[in-house]
């Protein structure tokens, strides 16, 4: 398979399977069997959305601007160190657990309309889709399409699998240890992403 699409597959689920609310929500919502298939299919076709303007129009910015490619490479790499370094913290630390049935039953417009608040009014996912993996799509040149079909691949295969899979994976990741793998294989792939990015930039 391309390394293009496997690299942009393997980004896009690493900082898809941070902990967070828009996560909590569809596990909730998968629990409870209630409008899973609008649920997911709305968080997918949003990062579709984002993970596509930030290839195509990352892409267009560094031809016209040929200085934008390597800073924001540098600054995809900090921000992967960082994001990475917060990974490893959380599995040192531990008691991480996600919380995610609830009590009540939501309309498919309450949940839909839910869905798009999580991903469209949280900063982070501009970052990750637009900034991110726009930059890092950059390392593929000729083939960044396949790198962002890669990333949306990883978005509607984890949102499906949470969504649908929620019943099996809940008594797991109700655990912290669980958390604290799952911590650590995100630190070490968000850390092998940014040292790519860093020798790429010197070379």
């Amino acid at each position: 398979m391309d390394s293009a699409f496997l690299s942009g597959f393997a980004l896009s689920l690493s900082l898809i399977l941070a902990i967070g609310a828009q996560n909590a929500f569809v596990l909730r919502q998968g629990l409870r069997r209630q409008h899973v298939l609008a649920v997911v299919l709305t968080c997918a076709v949003s990062d579709a959305v984002l993970i596509a303007a930030g290839v195509t129009g990352f892409s267009w910015v560094a031809q016209a601007a040929p200085w934008v490619q390597p800073l924001f490479r540098w600054g995809g790499a900090a921000f992967l160190l960082v994001y990475g370094a917060i990974s490893f913290r959380n599995a040192l630390r531990g008691g991480e657990a996600l919380e995610a049935a609830g009590n009540g039953d939501w309309s498919l417009r309450a949940a839909i309309l839910t869905c798009l608040a999580l991903t469209w009014l949280n900063p982070h996912v501009y970052l990750d889709t637009l900034v991110l993996i726009g930059s890092v799509s950059t390392k593929f040149p000729g083939r960044h399409f396949a790198f962002g079909a890669g990333a949306m691949a990883a978005s509607f295969v984890f949102f499906f699998a949470l969504g649908y899979g929620a019943r099996l994976l809940a008594p797991l990741f109700a655990k912290p240890g669980a958390w604290r793998l799952l911590d650590v294989g995100v630190g070490t792939l968000m850390w092998a992403i940014a040292f790519s990015l860093i020798l790429d930039t010197q070379g």
